[in-house]
């Protein structure tokens, strides 16, 4: 029963506070950040008694005018499959957050509580699969509408995603080399302490690194040990949630509006949502693997937990590190959710031929070369 409790509380969480909450805030970022890059204002007209609250009240706005638009089914089309594509668009990404933890596994005397829906052995692996199912909602819609330029946007969809799936993953296999688990609230765990940054130089080359040297120190984060993987893996998710510079499905100087042409009312507003959502996935999903999750930099977990329990007791230490870990964890998404807003307003768009260049001439040589790199460094590392 106490199991049942449990991830209802957490379904609702990712519901009510990630879906329900956060993303639509990260349609405001989006105004707000690229009207700050461009200059200008931004989002500011719609008020409620003259209060604009900074121009948080437009997602709201958007909402209200997204259900009282007409929802218009094209002449011609496949009525079932043109209705149900924005849902298997959408649901995917809402469900993803099952095995993103936000936290680690805590006791609180007879008490543990782990801060994540499901932690399977696969979890990692099951982001992937979540992720492809999207794929057939953005196909569906592109054909069932009965207009050439969704169809061709649909085309256009399956093969980056297609394509961009293989290279996804590739890119981050040195990562379960490094850690030896896809479990991410494991992986997270792998990332709560430091290493040396001279370290090497004791394990490969039998030099040894001087005592007062010892506090030159870094996180163990993956993106310390896998740089190049975490170029490459925010490079073909983002390609696979079809953001800019990689939206050449959606290309509205060449095919219009592409899959969601023939789209309005709230069905469009479920492809709006979707794409927002699978934002903050991806940032939740880059954190995880590559920023150490909720770990706090040169804190690790006994650290805190040891040092405030001296003083106020064990469950109250714990209490403040569970606190700790949430904001740190949210901290990093936001920069995560920025770092992708910075790229969408920064870069052109592709054309379409180079993006599938950059899939198959570029990242999915260099991923193979990172696996055989990285096993290699390992093999060297364990003698």
């Amino acid at each position: 029963m106490d199991v049942l409790v449990g991830a209802v509380v957490k379904s609702l969480f990712i519901l009510i506070v990630m879906v329900a909450g956060l993303a639509p805030v990260i349609t405001w970022i989006e105004r707000k950040q690229s009207a700050v890059m461009q200059d200008r204002i931004g989002a500011n007209r719609a008020d409620v008694g003259g209060i604009t609250v900074l121009g948080l009240l437009h997602p709201l706005a958007d909402v209200v005018k997204l259900l009282s638009k007409e929802d218009v089914v094209p002449y011609g089309a496949n009525r079932f499959m043109h209705l149900i594509s924005p849902v298997i668009a959408a649901i995917p990404a809402v469900i993803a957050f099952a095995v993103i933890p936000f936290g680690g596994v805590y006791t609180f005397g007879d008490t543990t509580v782990s801060l994540v829906a499901s932690n399977p052995d696969w979890g990692l692996l099951y982001i992937f699969a979540i992720g492809s199912i999207a794929m057939y909602g953005t196909v569906m819609a592109g054909w069932a509408s009965n207009n050439n330029w969704s169809l061709l946007g649909g085309l256009r969809a399956s093969a980056q995603m297609i394509s961009y799936e293989v290279t996804m993953g590739l890119s981050v296999v040195g990562i379960f080399m490094v850690f030896g688990t896809l479990q991410l609230q494991n992986m997270a765990v792998a990332q709560d302490g430091t290493f040396r940054v001279l370290g090497f130089l004791e394990v490969l080359f039998d030099v040894p690194v001087p005592a007062f040297l010892d506090w030159l120190r870094l996180p163990a984060w993956g993106v310390f040990y896998q740089p190049l993987g975490f170029v490459m893996f925010l490079a073909t998710i983002m390609a696979e949630n079809k953001r800019p510079p990689f939206d050449t499905p959606e290309g509205e100087s060449e095919i219009i509006a592409g899959y969601h042409l023939e789209y309005s009312g709230m069905r469009f507003g479920l492809f709006f949502m979707a794409e927002f959502i699978e934002v903050l996935v991806i940032a939740g999903l880059m954190t995880t693997i590559f920023l150490g999750g909720w770990s706090v930099p040169w804190l690790s977990t006994a650290t805190i937990i040891g040092g405030i329990s001296s003083v106020f007791g064990e469950g109250f230490a714990t209490g403040v590190c569970v606190i700790l870990h949430f904001l740190c964890f949210m901290l990093k998404v936001v920069f995560m959710i920025w770092l992708q807003m910075a790229l969408r307003w920064t870069l052109p768009r592709f054309r379409y031929d180079q993006v599938m260049d950059l899939c198959w001439k570029a990242i999915l040589p260099l991923s193979i070369a990172n696996i055989f790199v990285t096993g290699a460094v390992l093999l060297w590392l364990r003698g």
